[in-house]
């Protein structure tokens, strides 16, 4: 299979322009002959929305479609030439890609987080940068609950040892092999309360579980309990991280801030891998200073063979997959399509870059 396959309702489009369509001449590539030609969009890294189960078919509707399944940074800057349209997961779109890529005229994120863009070079250009919000709450937020029952229950575990003959073998007719806990009663705390904390503090309390917040914004729920991010750390039996990266946030959960933590608590980390000083949890977790981690993201993706994370004590950790249900992916690819057409309508949505 090639890396890079062309979706294109047509080998070439050309559209004969009326007089109504004259606004839309820089957006479809206008020659100057009273014909344009297609949008070329190119897909830097497509692999991950689109193993082979969620078609790029309707977003091959919006122009000349060529999809690559993954970029270095060396063939980003190769494969951006000549495209009108960028789009791009996780492969980085640099000042120097947005400056020598003249054609440029749009850029697509197929996520929330958008740092892979230089937006601020895009700014001076003029190109309008948008992303995919809101399409992860519900999977995200039950990945959340997801791994919280699993460090509850060691579910896991314990179908492996069953398998493994320690049930057959048993002197009794249940057993178990790490301590079992119930989440009622027990204290939930999230750091950022946008749509994904919001909707763990919903399901958290349908577990019985009582609920604490950390966030930059005013409180606006006053069901809700509010503290500051430290308080969070004291209080909570579970912490759930839901904020962004930015450069205060970066590595704040370091050891000062384990160290306030219960030795009972367990922390969870959908949202950025960068929040986390890696070493520092290594450390905590080695040591019994917290129970116990779940995490679906780390500092660099793939991690090295060396990331103390991978071998630490009681540590849970997914290859980020907390966005990847097929239904949120799917909802990824309609937002993109929208993003496109609204973009060659003239009305960019879910712009990031103004």
């Amino acid at each position: 299979m090639q890396d890079a396959h062309t979706v294109i309702g047509e080998a070439v489009r050309q559209v004969t322009l009326h007089e109504s369509l004259a606004p839309l001449w820089f957006l479809c590539g206008y020659r100057g002959d009273n014909e344009c030609t297609a949008m070329k969009i190119v897909v830097l890294d497509g692999y991950t929305l689109n193993p082979g189960d969620n078609p790029w078919t309707t977003l091959a509707g919006c122009g000349d479609l060529v999809v690559f399944e993954r970029s270095t940074s060396d063939e980003v800057e190769e494969r951006s030439d000549g495209a009108d349209i960028l789009i791009t997961n996780k492969a980085a779109v640099s000042a120097s890609v947005i400056e020598r890529t003249v054609s440029l005229k749009f850029i697509s994120v197929l996520a929330t987080g958008y740092d892979v863009v230089d937006v601020a070079a895009a700014r001076r250009r003029d190109i309008p940068v948008s992303n995919v919000p809101g399409y992860g709450t519900d999977t995200v937020a039950q990945y959340v609950m997801a791994v919280m029952l699993e460090l509850c229950h060691h579910v896991g575990e314990h179908a492996r040892s069953v398998r493994e003959g320690a049930w057959t073998s048993s002197p009794d007719w249940s057993y178990w092999k790490q301590p079992l806990i119930e989440l009622k009663g027990k204290k939930l705390g999230i750091v950022g309360f946008g749509r994904i904390g919001r909707r763990v503090a919903e399901l958290g309390r349908a577990f019985g579980m009582g609920i604490v917040y950390a966030t930059r914004t005013p409180p606006t729920d006053p069901s809700l309990e509010y503290r500051t991010m430290v308080e969070v750390f004291e209080e909570a039996d579970f912490i759930s991280l839901h904020c962004s990266l930015t450069e205060e946030s970066e590595g704040m959960v370091d050891e000062a801030l384990l160290l306030r933590m219960k030795p009972s608590a367990f922390l969870i980390n959908t949202a950025r891998g960068a929040l986390i000083n890696e070493d520092d949890l290594a450390m905590a977790l080695n040591r019994g200073t917290i129970a116990g981690a779940a995490l679906d993201v780390l500092a660099r993706e793939p991690p090295t063979p060396d990331n103390p994370l991978l071998r630490a004590s009681n540590c849970i950790v997914t290859p980020h997959i907390a966005w990847a249900t097929l239904a949120a992916r799917q909802r990824i690819m309609q937002a993109t399509v929208e993003n496109v057409r609204a973009f060659l309508a003239g009305q960019p949505i879910n712009a990031v870059s103004y």
